[in-house]
């Protein structure tokens, strides 16, 4: 089984499974490194050929594609006497962070000068925003495509910043995968530079402290993360409400930034907690089961923080969530027992968008467990999403208009391996997060990410998590 962020052609990789290079800066040299066990073990270095990129454990060479792209850190030729130096302390600075477990790890930043980016967008950089890709630790490309998704959905970042500036106190909070991820957001928001690369090694520790599904080299699920990391946030913040409510020292609960605060109904009753997750990401669905013999239907709401969505192949997402919502006979083994009938009846059962979410994650079913096999196979059904979405057929909320804004694609044929990257828009434009690179692309690139219309073919860049923003309407 292949290495899960191994994608031919786009980086420098070492031949062999498991392995990947680094270009680093070593007295104003740019040398390479290896981040193999046996790297670790033999501290083996790559060296500069005229015929490429040389790994000095035995690799056959590494990706020569990549020759042609600039390394992070200018070389020494190109920088004057006074750059040299301040590039030979930025790059101890660096690798004293990278080495360093705590505070410094969080802030360390590669890359210098004006990037390729901010060239190719000149003027017409969005003001105030950041660009940073996120370094990738073997096999956390499903962490980086589905953080930058979270970052540039501006609510969501907006309010992760005011968390970490009114209520994070570094002295005496106890760090936890939230405060991880407000003091990431808050790295990039507050950087100096318009363009860089990363680290959010403190951040994946974490993740993997906390979940020891996501602890091993083997390949992980996007969304499963995304689930992960959501229900996680909404469990700290109603952990700290709750806390700073039966606190004797706190006089004004209703400032907490977990979101609005449901104050007791005669000190006998409390409404749930609703948090800023929640006001983002939450929506509500109506089950409805009616009784093809009395008639009577039966209602029950449930939430939803995304929805999954099985898919046919050739078709669109509006047709499978036409399908999704779509009127289903229950009979034969699946009655439904009727409570008015007391007895199993055969019925008609219907779900419906009650309360319609701020952000609408669609969750496309690309992996399918086949039993026959026992195991789970890939999707590559062609399935066109559109940049604009209206949910008016399926919802009883006026308020289901909604315009694309972030794609997490799977690179890969199979389910236990592949690779994640993010095609996601900011401002006018759209761009494409793959780990620590960032490169502007057209619009019209995200055709390639429908699927493939035939079984077998050689794209394998599938669209995989769509994330849809509500349009206010004029």
């Amino acid at each position: 089984m292949g290495w899960a962020g191994h994608r031919p052609g786009r980086r420098m990789c070492c031949t062999k499974e498991s392995t990947r290079v680094y270009s680093v800066s070593f007295k104003n040299k740019v040398k390479f490194r290896c981040t193999s066990k046996a790297f670790l073990l033999k501290k083996a270095k790559h060296r500069l050929t005229e015929t490429g990129y040389i790994c000095a454990l035995g690799c056959e060479g590494v990706q020569k594609s990549w020759m042609a792209k600039p390394a992070r850190s200018p070389t020494a030729e190109a920088l004057p006497a006074a750059e040299k130096s301040r590039s030979a302390v930025g790059s101890g600075l660096r690798s004293l962070a990278s080495a360093a477990s705590g505070f410094l790890d969080r802030w360390s930043v590669v890359g210098t000068g004006v990037s390729r980016l901010e060239k190719t967008l000149g003027d017409q950089f969005p003001e105030g925003e950041h660009y940073f890709g996120l370094e990738n630790f073997g096999n956390t490309c499903y962490c980086n495509s589905v953080l930058q998704a979270l970052y540039y959905c501006i609510p969501f970042r907006e309010q992760l910043l005011e968390y970490y500036a009114n209520y994070r106190n570094p002295g005496d909070a106890e760090e936890n995968l939230l405060t991880c991820l407000a003091d990431l957001f808050a790295q990039i928001s507050l950087s100096k530079k318009k363009t860089g690369v990363i680290s959010p090694k403190r951040f994946v520790h974490r993740v993997r402290k906390q979940n020891e599904l996501f602890r091993s080299n083997m390949h992980q699920d996007a969304h499963e993360f995304l689930n992960f990391l959501l229900n996680e946030i909404v469990d700290i913040l109603e952990k700290e409400f709750s806390t700073v409510k039966d606190s004797p020292e706190s006089t004004s609960p209703g400032g907490v930034a977990n979101g609005e605060v449901y104050h007791l109904a005669n000190e006998v009753r409390r409404e749930p907690l609703v948090t800023w997750v929640h006001k983002n990401f939450q929506g509500s669905l109506t089950n409805e089961t009616k009784c093809l013999m009395c008639e009577t239907v039966t209602a029950k709401d449930e939430t939803f923080l995304d929805l999954s969505i099985d898919i046919e192949q050739n078709s669109s997402l509006t047709s499978c969530l036409k399908s999704f919502f779509s009127t289903e006979i229950l009979n034969a083994e699946d009655k439904f027992f009727c409570d008015n009938c007391c007895s199993l009846q055969e019925a008609q059962k219907r779900m419906k968008i009650k309360k319609a979410p701020q952000i609408l994650v669609i969750h496309l079913k690309r992996f399918k467990f086949i039993e026959q096999l026992s195991q789970h196979k890939k999707l590559s059904y062609r399935v066109v999403y559109p940049m604009e979405l209206k949910l008016s057929s399926a919802s009883d909320d006026v308020d289901c208009e909604y315009s694309l804004f972030a794609v997490v694609v799977h690179v890969g044929n199979a389910a236990n391996h592949g690779h994640y990257v993010s095609q996601i828009k900011s401002g006018d434009h759209w761009l494409s997060f793959d780990d620590d690179s960032v490169d502007k692309i057209q619009e019209s690139t995200l055709q390639t990410f429908y699927g493939s219309s035939r079984e077998y073919s050689g794209n394998s860049d599938h669209g995989y998590i769509l994330f849809y923003e509500s349009v206010a309407k004029s």
